[in-house]
C-alpha cells in the first residue's frame, strides 16, 4: 500500500486550538445546480470524510501501544472532526467534505441534550460538509423526526445549509418528507464545482436494514441500492458531469460489490459497516484492525478505475483521499491517509510520562503515519458546551426508585461459590441470586429484550455477559447510576442465529467461566432464553433443558435447532468478546449493527415502566423468577 505522507505543513496549526469555523459551505465555491459548459481539463481533488459519528460529540480516553508501553490519550470527539477538515481544506485547493451517515443514536448527546439530533447537527454546522447521506439511523425517530433533524442542520442557512441526500428512499404520502410538502429537504443527488469542473456527488441508503431495524415510516420505501445510483449516475453524465462520487452508506463489502455493478462511478466513500481501512500497522498500534487499504483501487463496470474509502466510526478518523482525473474525467490515481485524531496528553499507567518517555511517544505518533495530533477547534468546543451541560444535568437526575435492592451476582452458586461475595448479605439472605445469578444482570438483558422489540426491528433472545453489568442498583437511582450499571459504552447488534448457534453460545459462556483459568465475567444471561446449568459437566454439555419464549402462543418452549432466531447483543460479544467464538463466526450478511448505547437502552426502559412512586418516578423492582434465563444450577 502507498500512502501520501500528510502534506500540512501545519503541526503547529493543529496544535493550536480555536481553528476559525467555516462562514460558507465547502470553503471552495458554492454547490451550483447549474452552470455554462466549461473546459474540460484535469483535476486534482482531495476528499475529508467521516462516516458513523453516531452522537459521539465528546472525545474520549484512547489507549494506544506506542514506544513499547500502552499509552493513554484524549481522542477522537466532533471538535477534533472539525479542526482536521479545516486543516486539510486550509492546506489543499480543491476539498470536498463529505459525511456518509449515521449522524444520529449512540450517546446521551442524541436524545439527552434538547431535542432529538439538536446536538449532532450544531456540530455538523460547524464543519458545513458540502453534502450528507442517510443513513438508517437518521430514521430512528420516524420520517417526521428526520425531518427535525434537518431542520436543525439547515437552521442558519445564511452559514451553513449542508445538502442531505439519497437517491434510494422514496417517501411515503403521509411523511413530513414527501418531496411536495419538505421541496429539497433530501435530494438524490447534487452537483458541485471545483476549479471549473463538475463533480455530481450521489447519496445512497442501505435499504433493507433501514426498514427492518430503524422506523421510517410505513409508507416510506427504499429502492434497491444498485438501481438508484445508476439511475442518478446516468442523469448526471446526460447533464456532461463526467466525475461521479457516490456517498454510500451500504457497507464496506456491499460498496466492492457496488464498484463493479455500476457504470461511471469513479469514488465511492462510505459508511454503515464502521470499517477501519489503513495499513496492517494499525493493528500493531492497537488503533484497530483494518479490513484492506485506505483506499481501496477496484475497477467499475467500465473497466475503469474506482476508489473506495470508510472512516471508521464514533468520530475517531477522518479520511484524507486525493483523487487525480484527467481531462474525460477518469480517475488516474488516487491516495490517502485515515488520520486517527489524538490530543497530547499522553498517560502511562495513569501518569505522565518523564522526558525520555515523552520523546519516544512523540516520535513513534509521528513515524506512524496515521496518529494525527489534533487540538480540539475551539469555536465547536463552544458550540458543544451547553450541550454538554444538558448531559451532566441529566445524569445527575433521578430517574428511578428502587425499593429493595436490585441484586448483582455474576455467577449464581452458594455460599463459598466462586462469586458469591460480590452480592451483599441483604441478597445472599434471600437466596435467588445463588439460584438464578444477578437480578441487575438479568434485568438488563430483559431492558434490551422489550426495547427492541419496540424500537429496533425486534428479538428473540439476548445476551448480556455477567461481567459487562457493574453495579446493583437501590434507593433513589440518577441517570449517572444507569451508566454505571453499564459504563463501558457498548453499542448493541443484531445478529439472525440459528437454535444450535444458540446453544453454542451459552455453552461458550459456560466454558469461559469454569474451565481452568476461567473468569467470572462472561457467564451467559439471556432473556427470551432459559436453561438449565450443570458446571460440573465438560465443555458443550453444561447447558440443557433451553426454552425459548413464544410470544405468539405466550409460553415457553423447547428450542428448535434448526429455527433462526434474532439475537440483540452488544458488539463486544458478537466480535467474540469474553470468549463467545461462535457469535464471531456468524457471517456478515446474518448481523446488523444497531447502533444504540447499552445503557441508553436501559435508561428507555426505565423511562417505560408504568408503576410510578409518590414523586411520579419509575419504580424497578426485580423480575419474576420465570423470567431468568439460569432457572436450575449445580455447582462445579
Amino acid at each position: 500500500m502507498h500512502q501520501r505522507p500528510f502534506s500540512l505543513a501545519l503541526p503547529a496549526l493543529l496544535s493550536v486550538a480555536g481553528a476559525t469555523l467555516l462562514t460558507a459551505c465547502g470553503g471552495d465555491d458554492d454547490n451550483v445546480p447549474s452552470t455554462p459548459p466549461v473546459v474540460a481539463k484535469p483535476l486534482e481533488l482531495t476528499i475529508a470524510h467521516v462516516d458513523d459519528s453516531h452522537s459521539n460529540l465528546d472525545s474520549m480516553n484512547r489507549t494506544f501501544a506506542l514506544a513499547g508501553k500502552d499509552v493513554t490519550v484524549d481522542a477522537g470527539g466532533f471538535p477534533r472532526v472539525t479542526a482536521m477538515i479545516q486543516a486539510i481544506r486550509d492546506s489543499n485547493k480543491n476539498v470536498l467534505a463529505l459525511h456518509a451517515g449515521d449522524a444520529l443514536t449512540g450517546t446521551l448527546y442524541f436524545n439527552r441534550a434538547g431535542q432529538p439530533g439538536e446536538a449532532d447537527a450544531a456540530l455538523m454546522n460547524t464543519v458545513c460538509f458540502d453534502a450528507f447521506t442517510l443513513g438508517n439511523h437518521e430514521f430512528d425517530k420516524g420520517d417526521s423526526g428526520l425531518k427535525q433533524f434537518i431542520d436543525f442542520l439547515h437552521k442558519d442557512p445564511a452559514q451553513c445549509k449542508t445538502p442531505v441526500l439519497s437517491a434510494n428512499v422514496q417517501f411515503g404520502a403521509n411523511s413530513a418528507l414527501q418531496p411536495q410538502k419538505a421541496p429539497g429537504y433530501v435530494q438524490p443527488h447534487i452537483v458541485v464545482e471545483r476549479d471549473g469542473q463538475k463533480i455530481g456527488i450521489v447519496g445512497l441508503t442501505v435499504a433493507g436494514k433501514t426498514k427492518e431495524s430503524s422506523s421510517p415510516d410505513p409508507d416510506t420505501t427504499f429502492d434497491n441500492e444498485a438501481t438508484a445510483a445508476q439511475r442518478s449516475i446516468d442523469q448526471l453524465k446526460a447533464d456532461g458531469v463526467n466525475k461521479i462520487i457516490v456517498m454510500s452508506h451500504i457497507g464496506y463489502v456491499a460498496d466492492k460489490a457496488l464498484a463493479a455493478q455500476l457504470r461511471g462511478v469513479d469514488v465511492i466513500v462510505g459508511g454503515d459497516s464502521h470499517t477501519l481501512l489503513g495499513p496492517d500497522s494499525l493493528t500493531s498500534y492497537k488503533a484497530g484492525s483494518p479490513a484492506g487499504e485506505y483506499p481501496t483501487r477496484l475497477q467499475n463496470a467500465d473497466g475503469d478505475n474506482v476508489c473506495v474509502v470508510h472512516a471508521n466510526e464514533y468520530a475517531k478518523v477522518v479520511g484524507e483521499l486525493k483523487v487525480n482525473f484527467d481531462a474525460e474525467g477518469k480517475v488516474t490515481s488516487c491516495t490517502g491517509t485515515p488520520h486517527v485524531l489524538i490530543g497530547d496528553n499522553y498517560s502511562v499507567n495513569k501518569a505522565a510520562p518523564d522526558a525520555a518517555t515523552l520523546k519516544a511517544i512523540q516520535d513513534d505518533v509521528q513515524a506512524s503515519g496515521f496518529l494525527q495530533v489534533v487540538q480540539p477547534d475551539a469555536k465547536a468546543l463552544d458550540v458543544l458546551k451547553p450541550f454538554k451541560d444538558l448531559v451532566e444535568a441529566f445524569k445527575a437526575k433521578i430517574v428511578a426508585n428502587v425499593p429493595q435492592e436490585i441484586c448483582s451476582r455474576r455467577v449464581p452458586g452458594g455460599e463459598g461459590s466462586v462469586d458469591y461475595s460480590r452480592s451483599g448479605a441483604e441478597c445472599n439472605a434471600i437466596g435467588d441470586v445463588s439460584l438464578h445469578g444477578g437480578d441487575i444482570q438479568q434485568l438488563v438483558a430483559q431492558a434490551y429484550l422489550e426495547v427492541a422489540d419496540k424500537d429496533y426491528g425486534g428479538a428473540d433472545i439476548t445476551l448480556q455477559s455477567g461481567g459487562g453489568v457493574r453495579v446493583p442498583l437501590r434507593g433513589e437511582v440518577t441517570a449517572a447510576n444507569v451508566i454505571e450499571v453499564l459504563p463501558f459504552g457498548n453499542m448493541l447488534w443484531r445478529l439472525d442465529i440459528t437454535g444450535a448457534e444458540a446453544k453454542a453460545m451459552i455453552e461458550d459462556g459456560l466454558d469461559a467461566t469454569f474451565k481452568p483459568g476461567g473468569s467470572t465475567g462472561p457467564y451467559p444471561y439471556s432473556a427470551g432464553l432459559r436453561f438449565d446449568v450443570d458446571a460440573s459437566k465438560s465443555k458443550g454439555q453444561r447447558a440443557s433443558n433451553l426454552q425459548v419464549f413464544d410470544k405468539t402462543a405466550n409460553s415457553w418452549k423447547a428450542i428448535d435447532m434448526g429455527k433462526t432466531y434474532r439475537l440483540f447483543v452488544l458488539s463486544f460479544n458478537a466480535t467474540g468478546g469474553d470468549d463467545y467464538t461462535t457469535l464471531a463466526n456468524i457471517p456478515a450478511e446474518r448481523r446488523l449493527d444497531i447502533g444504540v448505547l447499552d445503557a441508553d437502552v436501559l435508561q428507555t426502559w426505565i423511562d417505560r415502566i408504568a408503576e410510578k412512586d409518590g414523586a411520579g418516578r419509575p419504580v424497578i423492582r426485580k423480575l419474576p423468577l420465570d423470567k431468568y434465563s439460569t432457572q436450575f444450577f449445580a455447582t462445579p
